[in-house]
């Protein structure tokens, strides 16, 4: 049986999947009114695991696949470790006008795809703490 902070920690990586997965059909579409169609789901592979044009995707893929090695891990899931999963997402979700990498790419995604502000706001939701009984 699962506990509260699993099942938490879980909602968190499947709002983060979709999320990534919401940001990469987002950038594939900005990416084919750029470059022209991509030809094959292997290019577009390559595409997301080389070119540059998605490489600003990787921190958030990296913070998914960290997240399936603490669920799926030998080691019961201890709150310190959730806790410090949590605190990597919301520092990563920071969207910024400014600067460059994640944040700005992010800002933008943000503001060109509503479906990307719905995902945001899945993961926003499994982000705030729990509420606790009065």
């Amino acid at each position: 049986m699962k506990t509260t902070t699993q099942l938490r920690l879980q909602q968190l990586r499947d709002g983060l999947l979709n999320l990534h997965k919401t940001l990469v059909d987002s950038e594939r579409l900005s990416y084919e009114q750029t470059f022209g169609p991509i030809q094959s789901s292997n290019q577009f592979l390559q595409l997301l695991m080389g070119d540059p044009w998605f490489a600003w995707l990787h921190p958030i893929s990296e913070l998914i696949v960290s997240m399936d090695e603490v669920l799926d891990g030998k080691e019961p899931l201890s709150q310190s470790m959730a806790d410090a999963m949590f605190k990597q997402a919301r520092l990563l979700l920071v969207a910024s006008e400014e600067g460059d990498g994640f944040p700005k790419h992010y800002y933008e995604a943000l503001q060109r795809d509503p479906d990307v502000v719905l995902a945001h706001a899945d993961v926003a939701n499994s982000l705030r703490p729990p509420k606790t009984q009065a």
